[in-house]
């Protein structure tokens, strides 16, 4: 069998209902020549094996008996496919444009200088009345994780994803990589994804703590890992007190609890932190800066 061209890439734990759905929802894709799917289940509990392997036999299933954690799955089916490009996918999230992957092939193929696709994604438990946007694809600062796309020569091109940030930032740190290696990572919003999140419910969620904690310190590790060092020491006293200024003293003392583990974390990983360093210059920093923002968030237009 020759390599495929697409590989459609799915990181899971313990949730099978969301993969479940996920997995029906894109399956009709690959029935198409040269696309693969592989799925790393990371030491669940639930079945997700099983079920996968009884259910999905044409997906390719990847396994570990105890968690090695996202990153660590996502950099090992990156660093293995044989495919041209890599759509990471969230174990909850689906494609809503149906002719997905025809989209991504050719805008690779007329740009480039394109390491990385950021598909426009819409966060939310019931898929949008109105799904099609006016939006042109641009040129953008980084990209989220629940669904882009690589192309895998610009992959190669760059460090990994850091195991030590855990969770969050890893697309910033890939972002910032490309940047400094000359690759460009593009808005494409032509490809709609439906991220079946409930983002506001997440504030009441018992791991908001967790979350806000490896939110904070991975945008403080990005600081010291890519910031000239003449910025760091505003960035993070402008990043601290606007915690403290919509949070802890709104009575959000959850938020306070986060922000001095994040400074912990930030402490005793700063040796990894100064190893890692890949500054930019002053010169890059500014063109940087001048790019448009992830972007994150679509919204249909009523």
């Amino acid at each position: 069998m020759s390599d495929p061209t697409f590989s459609i890439l799915i990181t899971t734990k313990n949730r099978i209902t969301d993969l479940a759905f996920t997995l029906e929802k894109i399956k009709y894709l690959l029935k198409e020549d040269g696309v693969e799917c592989v799925v790393f289940e990371d030491g669940s509990t639930d079945g997700t094996y099983e079920y996968v392997k009884e259910n999905f036999p044409e997906v390719k299933l990847l396994s570990n008996p105890v968690s090695k954690g996202y990153i660590f799955c996502r950099n090992k089916m990156l660093n293995e496919t044989k495919a041209d490009y890599a759509i990471s996918l969230d174990d909850d999230a689906h494609f809503v444009t149906e002719n997905t992957l025809e989209l991504i092939r050719r805008h690779f193929e007329e740009n480039p200088a394109c390491g990385l696709l950021a598909l426009r994604i819409f966060w939310g438990l019931q898929e949008p009345e109105i799904i099609f946007s006016n939006e042109r694809f641009q040129r953008v600062q980084g990209f989220v994780g629940c669904a882009h796309v690589w192309r895998m020569k610009a992959w190669r091109d760059i460090p990994q994803y850091p195991e030590w940030f855990v969770f969050y930032g890893e697309e910033n740190f890939a972002s910032y990589q490309l940047f400094k290696k000359k690759w460009e990572v593009h808005y494409f919003p032509e490809v709609l994804v439906q991220h079946r999140v409930d983002v506001k419910g997440r504030r009441v969620n018992d791991d908001y703590t967790i979350r806000l904690r490896r939110s904070l310190r991975s945008g403080w590790y990005l600081f010291f890992l890519f910031y000239p060092l003449e910025k760091v020491p505003r960035k993070m006293a402008y990043s601290l007190w606007m915690q403290f200024k919509l949070k802890v003293f709104k009575g959000d003392f959850k938020a306070l609890q986060a922000i001095f583990l994040a400074v912990f974390d930030l402490v005793w990983n700063m040796p990894k932190v100064l190893q890692n360093a890949n500054r930019l210059t002053m010169k890059e920093y500014e063109e940087y800066n001048k790019l448009p923002e992830t972007k994150i968030y679509w919204q249909p237009e009523k």
